[in-house]
């Protein structure tokens, strides 16, 4: 197939430090030329992949300190793709709902993956606006906001099964891995270490619009014993950083659409200790890649418990069930319903045995939990 992956351009892909939707987007357009397709990638100039780039932007604009309106950008975007939407047998977007508009009264078909948070009450006009446009969630749980959007299918977030593995490390402390923000938790994460007399690495970005929350709440509590913050890191620094954990705290607070971090903690096969909101459940297996509570106290409850799982497995649920090629092959499967409708019973039948297989674990994990 002749595939155009548009990728935003705040960050490059894949990002040189922290950066989701880009890296996913990496891992995609890389799994599908392995797999001999044409593939086309929009993104930033500064973006490096196997297949054929198309740089709308010399530089990811997050770096570019002369960008000071990235819609602009995106808008560019928007109508070079247009232009070339017939060299394409399918268009695949990671840019919200920006491509509606357009991309709705063309022919040449498209989807759009969503990557962000949808319980904003502004979206729901808008998703109503354009109910023909065929959306990808990356959690069921995302759905939940619109659920009468034109979903036709989740496809979980896979990584490259070589990209992180577990390295020949001693685990002596707890970690926390992503960006802070309220809705991330770091403040229950240092709590949740210091009750259980861990040490805490924190490996974290902090963005221009959480600097006042990042001095005001969570300076203060670095100044207690065992917390050492290390700032952003990349993938390459991530495998070490992960395999010394003796488990990744994702204490959030908010309706998490998927959480990268953590299945790149299982692929060091280190457990993840996290909250039960939006995705987790569908992501952690309870008792088996790690524990999922509801509060600080349950959590430093059962850190002994998550912290004595089977590290071998975690890994290996890891390769069964979030790997890039997994990710790529799911892809192609959406592809082929948008291209043959008469294949999109298919795609939506696999959606529906992933949601019960995930209904029948969480029930067992309910019923065996101590």
């Amino acid at each position: 197939m002749r595939i155009a992956q548009i990728a935003p351009l705040m960050e490059a892909v894949p990002p040189k430090l922290y950066g989701g939707t880009e890296r996913v987007v990496s891992w995609l357009t890389e799994a599908l030329v392995e797999l001999g397709h044409d593939v086309t990638l929009f993104a930033s100039g500064d973006s490096t992949t196997a297949a054929k780039l198309e740089a709308v932007w010399p530089r990811a604009l997050r770096l570019d300190g002369n960008v000071r309106d990235p819609v602009a950008l995106h808008a560019l975007m928007i109508e070079l793709v247009a232009r070339r939407a017939s060299e394409f047998d399918l268009l695949h977007f990671h840019l919200d709902y920006h491509p509606f508009p357009v991309f709705s009264r063309q022919q040449t078909p498209f989807v759009t993956t969503l990557h962000g948070r949808l319980d904003l009450p502004e979206l729901q006009p808008v998703f109503e606006a354009f109910p023909n446009a065929p959306l990808v969630s990356i959690s069921n749980a995302q759905r939940l906001p619109l659920p009468n959007a034109n979903w036709i299918a989740t496809v979980p977030h896979g990584l490259p099964c070589e990209l992180l593995r577990p390295a020949a490390v001693t685990q002596t402390y707890l970690a926390f891995l992503g960006r802070v923000s309220p809705e991330k938790g770091l403040d229950r994460a240092i709590q949740i270490a210091a009750k259980c007399g861990l040490p805490l690495k924190i490996a974290a970005k902090v963005d221009n619009n959480d600097a006042e929350y990042f001095r005001s709440v969570i300076h203060p509590l670095l100044d207690n014993g065992g917390v050492e913050f290390i700032g952003e890191i990349g993938d390459a620094q991530k495998a070490k950083f992960l395999s010394g954990a003796l488990g990744l705290l994702v204490p959030i607070d908010w309706p998490e659409p998927f959480g990268l971090v953590m299945i790149e903690a299982m692929a060091c096969g280190t457990p993840v200790l996290a909250f039960r909101r939006g995705s987790v459940p569908e992501i952690v297996e309870d008792r088996l890649t790690g524990t999922i509570v509801e509060t600080v106290e349950e959590a430093i409850a059962a850190l002994p418990l998550m912290i004595a799982l089977d590290r071998e497995k975690v890994r290996q649920r890891f390769e069964q069930r979030f790997s890039a090629m997994r990710m790529a092959n799911d892809y192609i499967d959406v592809y082929r319903s948008l291209l043959d409708p008469s294949r999109s019973r298919g795609v939506e039948e696999g959606n529906t045995q992933r949601r019960s297989a995930d209904s029948t674990y969480a029930s067992y994990s309910r019923l065996h939990a101590v």
